[in-house]
């Protein structure tokens, strides 16, 4: 008999969704801190449809987009849960339509290869900022090319 749609999962129904080892599961709830299963008497976990989307799009970025844990902590933290839940049909959907998904997180070591070194940040809108935060910008950047420059003389 199949649960409803909205119905809470177990831990070992999750996993087999998903095809992730239980451990794994346990493993993400550490490093991912909206991952909140409801626990039971005895420690039994279970899924909310909601978690249950949450780790089918952490699993969808870590294995198929092949980002890192630390690169999915990052997007959950600038884009949220619910990006993440709907990443992997944002994805689908450009790969139809043969587009990037509206919140791409760019990569910026390719994007700095095909420019020759330099990469500018793709935006819908610019960014206002202080001349404070300019100026540190620039030393920041400074810093960087001095480091690359030393790097390179050393070769």
């Amino acid at each position: 008999m199949e649960k409803a749609p909205e119905a809470f999962r177990t831990i070992s129904e999750v996993a087999d969704e998903l095809e992730v080892p239980k451990h794994v599961l346990r493993f993400w709830e550490a490093k991912f801190a909206q991952l909140k299963p409801m626990k039971r008497g005895g420690g039994r976990r279970y899924y909310r449809p909601e978690d249950v989307a949450l780790l089918r799009g952490i699993r969808f970025l870590l294995y198929d987009d092949g980002y890192t844990i630390r690169g999915v902590q990052k997007i959950l933290r600038e884009h949220g849960p619910r990006y993440v839940m709907d990443y992997r049909r944002l994805s689908e959907e450009a790969e139809d339509d043969d587009l990037s998904p509206a919140h791409e997180i760019p990569d910026v070591a390719a994007e700095a290869a095909k420019s020759g070194g330099t990469y500018v940040r793709p935006t819908s809108q610019p960014r206002r900022m202080d001349g404070d935060a300019l100026c540190s910008l620039r030393e920041e950047i400074e810093a960087c090319q001095k480091l690359l420059a030393n790097a390179d003389a050393k070769e």
